[in-house]
C-alpha cells in the first residue's frame, strides 16, 4: 500500500468518493422536475449538446473517458506541438494581412510587435511589381515573408527570391511561403491557375537553397470559408496535403523534403475548445500521413490560424474585437505557430490603423500580459479537450477518405461533390443561425439600430466564381440592408407597436424579448404612447400567458379597431381570436423578419 505524505490538504478527505452512477442519479432526478423520466447514461445523455459532425459534448468528463496517447511535445504523432519548446521562446509568430501597397502601414505593424508579414497580392490586392515597394526598409531577414498571388504566384515568388539576392540576405536567413496554392486557388476562383509542375521547381529551390523558405500553403479557409464544418476544414487540408505530396515527390522530392515544403492555414473561431482540438486533430492527422508516405520524424505540420472572416460581423463590428480574442487565445492554446488576427473591421473594408493595432496588440496581450506561451501545449491533459481531439480527428479522417474514394481533391473539387457538403452543412447551421439557437451577438442577439455605421474604404475584390464565401450575419445583415434603404428613403424606418398587457411583472420579459427580436430585422419598436401614435401598422402583444388567456383577444379586436393591419403575440402559438402570427424562442426569426417587412413594403 502507497502510503501519500501530507501536504495538509485533506478538505475532502473525510468525504466519501462520489461515483459517476451516484451523479447520473441526481442528475436524473433534476430532470424528472421537468417531465423528463430518465436514468443512468440516458440521464446524461439528455444533457449532451450535439455539433456538427456528429460530434457529442458530453456535460460532465472525467478519467473514465477514453483517448489515444497524445505523446509529448514535438513527438509523433505531434498532438501536442510540433516543437519540443511549443511556442515558449518569444510566443508564437504574429503574422499581419496586408491587402494594400502600404508601406507605412507594414512599417508600423513591424515596429509594434508583428513579427512576419502576410501581403495578398496580384489581381485586385497588392500590384506584384510594387512588391519591392511595400517592403521597402522592411529586414527580409528578420521578417518572414507570406505571399498571396493566386495566378501571379510564380512572378510574385521570383520578384521575392529576388530582393532576397538584391538586398544580401543570406540563403539561410530567407523565411516565409511563396504562397504556392494551386488547389486552394482552384476552390476560390472554379478554374484552374497553374499545375503542381511549375510549384515543384520552386519547391525543389526552396529546398537546396532556402532552408527556412516554404514553397507551398496547403489553404483550408476557403472550406471553411464556404460553410464547411471543422472535420470538413481539415478533411479538405489533409486531402490537399497529400496532392500536393504526390505531386511533388513524382518531381523528384523525397517525401521528407516536399513536407517540409508545406505549411497548412486553418480558421480560428470564437468556439474555442472546437478550435483547440482542430489544431491539435490537424497535427495528429497529418503525423499518420506522413507515417503511412515513410517518413514519420517528417509529420510535424507548420500551422497557421486565421481569425475566421465567417464570425465576423458588419453590424456592432466592435464585438468582433472580442471575437478575435478568444479565437485567438484558443489559436494559442491548440498550439499554432502564426496567428493572424483580422482586424474588428475586416468585413467593412480596409482596415484603419486603429483597428490594426488592436489586431496586433491581442497576441502581444495574450502572450505577454496573459504569458499564455509560456505553458506546452496547455489543454494537454483535459479529459473534455483530449476526447474531442479523438472524435474530430476520426470524423474529419471519415471525411478525407471519402474525398480520396471520390479521386482525390482535384477531382472532388471538380465534380461538386466537396461544394455540396460543405452546402448541405452550411444549409444546417443556418437553420440554427436564423432559429437563434446560434446567436449572434449585435446583430441577432442585442441589436443597435441607432449606432453609426463604422465606414470604411472599400478592399480590394476577393477572387470569386469557386466555392462561395458565407457569413454568419448575412440573413440578418440583407434584413437590416432593407431598413436602412427604406430609412433613406422616407426617413423613417419600419415601426412596430408593442402593446403590454397588465403589470410590469407580466410583460417586462416579452417586451424585452419581442424588442430584441424586431431590432434583429431593422423593425423600430415602439413601446411609449398609444398605438394610434406609433405611426406602426403592426402590432405585438407582449404578457404572460395568463393574461393572455383573458385579454390578448379583446386586446387583439380593439387594436384592430384603432387601425392595426397585422397582430402579433410574443409567446408560443395558441387559441387567441384576432391573432395573427407568433415569436416566440426557437422560432424562425428569419422568416418572420422577412415576412413582416414584406407586408410593410420594405423592399
Amino acid at each position: 500500500m502507497t502510503v501519500l505524505p501530507d501536504d495538509g490538504l485533506t478538505l475532502a478527505s473525510e468525504f466519501p468518493e462520489a461515483p459517476h452512477e451516484q451523479w447520473q442519479h441526481l442528475v436524473a432526478g433534476v430532470l424528472r422536475k421537468s417531465g423528463k423520466e430518465v436514468s443512468g447514461d440516458a440521464a446524461e445523455d439528455a444533457l449532451s449538446t450535439l455539433l456538427e459532425d456528429g460530434l457529442d459534448v458530453r456535460p460532465l468528463y472525467t478519467a473514465r473517458e477514453t483517448a489515444p496517447d497524445a505523446g509529448l511535445p514535438g513527438f509523433a504523432p505531434f498532438v501536442r506541438g510540433g516543437r519540443a519548446e511549443g511556442n515558449t521562446l518569444g510566443g508564437w509568430d504574429v503574422r499581419q494581412r496586408h491587402l494594400a501597397a502600404d508601406n507605412d502601414a507594414v512599417l508600423a505593424d513591424l515596429e509594434n510587435g508583428v513579427t512576419s508579414l502576410w501581403l495578398g497580392a496580384g489581381g485586385a490586392g497588392i500590384p506584384v511589381s510594387s512588391l519591392a515597394k511595400v517592403l521597402d526598409g522592411v529586414y527580409l531577414d528578420l521578417a518572414p515573408v507570406v505571399l498571396d498571388a493566386g495566378d501571379e504566384t510564380a512572378a510574385a515568388a521570383e520578384l521575392l527570391l529576388g530582393l532576397y539576392e538584391e538586398r544580401g540576405v543570406a540563403d539561410d536567413a530567407a523565411r516565409g511561403n511563396l504562397g504556392a496554392d494551386p488547389l486552394g486557388h482552384e476552390a476560390r476562383t472554379g478554374r484552374p491557375a497553374y499545375d503542381l509542375a511549375s510549384v515543384a521547381g520552386l519547391a525543389r529551390r526552396c529546398a537546396d537553397r532556402h532552408p527556412g523558405l516554404r514553397a507551398l500553403t496547403v489553404d483550408a479557409l476557403p472550406y471553411h470559408e464556404a460553410g464547411g464544418s471543422a472535420a470538413q476544414e481539415l478533411g479538405c487540408s489533409l486531402a490537399t496535403g497529400v496532392a500536393y505530396l504526390r505531386g511533388l515527390t513524382e518531381a523528384g522530392l523525397s517525401v521528407a523534403e516536399a513536407c517540409a515544403q508545406l505549411e497548412f492555414r486553418y480558421a480560428a473561431t470564437a468556439d474555442q475548445f472546437l478550435t483547440i482540438a482542430k489544431l491539435r486533430a490537424a497535427r495528429r492527422l497529418w503525423a499518420r500521413v506522413a507515417e503511412v508516405c515513410g517518413a514519420p520524424d517528417a509529420g510535424a505540420q507548420r500551422q497557421h490560424a486565421v481569425t475566421s472572416t465567417v464570425m465576423m460581423t458588419r453590424r456592432d463590428p466592435w464585438v468582433n474585437m472580442l471575437r478575435t480574442t478568444v479565437a485567438t487565445l484558443a489559436a494559442g492554446v491548440g498550439g499554432a505557430d502564426s496567428v493572424t488576427v483580422l482586424p474588428f473591421d475586416d468585413a467593412l473594408g480596409l482596415p484603419d490603423a486603429f483597428a490594426r493595432r488592436i489586431a496586433r496588440n491581442t497576441s502581444t496581450v495574450l502572450i505577454e500580459e496573459s504569458h499564455l506561451s509560456r505553458v506546452i501545449d496547455p489543454a494537454g491533459g483535459s479529459w473534455y479537450v483530449e476526447r474531442l481531439t479523438d472524435e474530430l480527428a476520426h470524423a474529419a479522417w471519415e471525411f478525407f477518405q471519402s474525398i480520396e474514394r471520390a479521386g482525390g481533391q482535384e477531382a472532388a473539387l471538380r465534380s461538386g461533390t466537396i461544394g455540396e457538403r460543405l452546402a448541405e452543412t452550411w444549409s444546417a447551421r443556418s437553420r440554427k443561425l436564423a432559429t437563434r439557437r446560434e446567436p449572434i451577438t449585435g446583430v441577432s442577439e442585442f441589436p443597435h439600430l441607432t449606432e453609426k455605421p463604422v465606414d470604411r474604404a472599400p478592399a480590394p475584390a476577393q477572387p470569386a466564381g469557386g466555392l462561395p464565401r458565407v457569413r454568419r450575419d448575412e440573413a440578418y445583415e440583407a434584413l437590416r440592408a432593407r431598413s436602412d434603404a427604406h430609412l433613406a428613403a422616407t426617413g423613417a424606418r419600419p415601426r412596430v407597436y408593442l402593446a403590454a398587457l397588465g403589470p410590469a411583472a407580466a410583460h417586462s420579459a416579452r417586451v424585452s424579448f419581442a424588442a430584441n427580436l424586431f431590432q434583429a430585422g431593422g423593425i423600430e419598436p415602439v413601446t411609449e404612447g398609444t398605438f394610434e401614435e406609433s405611426g406602426a401598422r403592426e402590432v405585438c402583444l407582449c404578457s404572460s400567458d395568463a393574461l393572455y388567456a383573458e385579454q390578448a383577444g379583446t386586446a387583439a379586436a380593439e387594436l384592430r379597431a384603432a387601425g392595426a393591419e397585422h397582430v402579433l403575440l410574443a409567446g408560443r402559438p395558441g387559441d387567441h381570436p384576432g391573432v395573427d402570427s407568433y415569436l416566440f424562442a426557437g422560432c424562425d426569426a428569419v422568416a418572420l423578419l422577412s415576412t413582416a417587412l414584406d407586408r410593410m413594403g420594405v423592399s
